[in-house]
């Protein structure tokens, strides 16, 4: 099972339309394209009904005190966590891409309507829906894909993991609103293989990507 992108190659940077925020001379950051990257698999195994897809950032950092604060930077040495920037279940096998730009193309302020989304899927909450709760112009729930916005002050580059796992059942056993963790813990003993391609970004001009 192979899982690729035309937009970015394995391991490479993430180009900036495909981010949620993108470098801003005086601002530090602004929004971004936010569009989904082009993804498309190949040699599933026998059996394969559905697909889900995740997407998340393994560097996010553990505590936000020092998060896009000026001469505070995000040491390197802080312990990171998760974060889900994108859910999808109920994938049909074919066809066997999802085209940049076919599932988001911009930033939605208060976050993209779901769980109902393109070509009969379901999509999840991102973690976004935390991230902006106390944000009145920004607060809401997150479904859907929405692109990279790391700390523009974090010593790291952070990754961007995406993740194919094909399925034995048609629909993936999680129902109403539901989060990356729930999908990963519902399609436990249902997973044939699984498949990844990742990519790097960072808005902090002083990391090397």
């Amino acid at each position: 099972m192979k899982l690729t992108s035309s937009s970015f190659g394995d391991g490479q940077v993430i180009p900036g339309e495909f981010a949620f925020c993108v470098p801003h001379e005086r601002d530090h950051v602004c929004l971004g394209n936010n569009r989904n990257p082009q993804l498309s698999w190949s040699e599933l195994p026998q059996g394969t009904k559905s697909l889900v897809l995740v997407c998340h950032d393994p560097d996010v950092p553990s505590r936000g005190d020092d998060v896009n604060k000026e001469g505070r930077p995000v040491p390197a040495s802080l312990p990171r966590v998760d974060f889900f920037h994108w859910v999808l279940v109920d994938l049909a096998p074919q066809p066997a891409e999802i085209p940049a730009g076919a599932f988001s193309s911009e930033v939605t302020p208060c976050g993209k309507p779901g769980p109902a989304g393109p070509r009969g899927t379901r999509q999840g909450v991102n973690n976004y829906t935390e991230w902006f709760a106390g944000d009145k112009g920004m607060c809401g729930s997150y479904f859907g894909y929405d692109g990279p916005c790391p700390p523009w002050n974090d010593e790291i580059p952070h990754r961007y993991i995406f993740i194919l796992y094909a399925l034995d059942v048609e629909r993936c056993p999680v129902e109403g609103s539901f989060t990356g963790p729930q999908v990963l813990e519902a399609i436990r003993g249902h997973v044939l293989a699984q498949a990844s391609v990742s990519g790097r970004y960072a808005l902090n001009p002083s990391v090397k990507l």
